[in-house]
């Protein structure tokens, strides 16, 4: 769906921007989180902001 629409560069954020605007325009706006486990390892996935106009969201 990324590639799509021109976002490929963005596939692994794109699983967490759920927002419009973030896919929209290719940017986290807000953080995200995704947890999961595996038999040996307990795992989070953080996507941040990394755009100084929306760090004030983490």
């Amino acid at each position: 769906e990324a590639a799509e629409l021109g976002k490929g560069s963005f596939k692994y954020a794109w699983v967490l921007d759920k927002l419009k605007a973030e896919r929209e325009r290719g940017i986290t706006i807000d953080i995200a989180l995704w947890k999961f486990e595996t038999p040996k390892y307990h795992v989070t996935v953080i996507d941040a902001p990394g755009h100084r106009d929306f760090l004030k969201n983490l």
